[in-house]
């Protein structure tokens, strides 16, 4: 097996880990840690990537045959409909959408990445307070009151 075959081997193998966590945790909210950390590794490597064989062969790689065109499809088509699914839920917890999604265009998987590790790391505040809020509402004696605001 070659260095890049083992590279793509060790790829494939931290993606079915992942998912296989992600599948078998059945957490409602993401790991923020997870998606930060992924994001941090894949920009890491393709930091050196790209100082190793330059900028222009991304291009070069995705337009030289037909299955190089399928792939830059499918990175396309994968970071569009993650924006589709993960859109509605930054914009409940007051992300700002049009910079991540530029950051997600401008870099694909690595500002997908970081994109949900934001969004898990706020969904998981929110639920936070939400259940500490509910706590002393319920230690109180409170039964409801007046909605509360987000700052």
């Amino acid at each position: 097996m070659s260095a890049l075959e083992i590279l793509a081997a060790t790829g494939f193998a931290i993606v079915a880990f992942v998912a296989v966590y992600i599948v078998a945790s059945r957490n409602e909210i993401g790991s923020p840690a997870l998606a930060a950390a992924l994001s941090a590794g894949f920009a890491t490597y393709s930091a050196a990537t790209i100082y190793q064989e330059g900028v222009i062969l991304v291009w070069t790689n995705h337009t030289t045959n037909m299955w190089g065109v399928q792939v830059w499809w499918d990175l396309l088509l994968a970071a569009g409909i993650a924006l589709f699914f993960i859109v509605p839920r930054a914009n409940k917890v007051g992300m700002i959408v049009p910079l991540w999604a530029l950051f997600v265009v401008s870099t694909a998987s690595i500002g997908l990445l970081a994109m949900c590790a934001r969004l898990f790391w706020l969904e998981n505040a929110a639920a936070t307070q939400a259940s500490s809020a509910k706590g002393s509402d319920t230690a109180s004696g409170a039964a409801g009151g007046p909605a509360k605001t987000k700052a």
